[in-house]
């Protein structure tokens, strides 16, 4: 019996280790407030779903929110992000693919593929539709812009391909996005 109860006691105590090693989760805003005053406006207030407010650290060095990855795209270019379902190039983005329609018009050589992406929410096919709207709407942006046409091809992956895995609007955000990326 003795050797039994030792025996339960070192695997108590292992699993206690294990458990207090492991950490705790991300921590979220303490409210509403609080979310409002490090990104402005009060999205409930507006019923909008925000986006990105600035860019993230970008492989051009740009200094900005959170620690993400800027999207898959190829530097210098850099992801154009948009408001939860939405394919419109607005706000902040429109310097963001003015800068890759720059970059593509010095660099003649360079082909780009522009990928849809979107967040988890909504099906599978409507998040492949809004994946191709938001990439055919960066390829015409692009374009009107004076970017070749013969130059861009688009894909969507929907949700298939997500950034960030999160349940958050932060996670969310990021995975709505348009990647550029050099053609091989």
């Amino acid at each position: 019996m003795q050797v039994s109860n030792k025996l339960c006691l070192c695997v108590f105590l292992a699993l206690a280790a294990s458990f207090s090693l492991t950490g705790c989760g991300k921590k979220k805003p303490a409210d509403d407030a609080a979310a409002a005053a490090a990104g402005g406006q009060d999205a409930a207030a507006t019923g909008e779903t925000p986006g990105p407010s600035e860019p993230l650290t970008s492989p051009t060095g740009q200094e900005g929110q959170g620690n993400f990855a800027e999207g898959r795209t190829s530097g210098p270019m850099l992801p154009v992000y948009f408001e939860y379902d939405s394919s419109k190039i607005e706000g902040d983005q429109v310097s963001r693919i003015e800068h890759n329609g720059d970059f593509l018009k010095e660099n003649k050589a360079k082909t780009i593929r522009i990928e849809g992406n979107c967040d988890e929410r909504g099906t599978r096919e409507y998040n492949l539709a809004l994946g191709e709207r938001r990439a055919n709407a960066a390829k015409k942006y692009l374009i009107n812009l004076g970017v070749e046409a013969d130059r861009l091809a688009t894909v969507s992956w929907g949700e298939e391909k997500p950034l960030v895995f999160g349940q958050d609007e932060q996670s969310w955000a990021q995975n709505r996005r348009a990647d550029f990326v050099f053609a091989e």
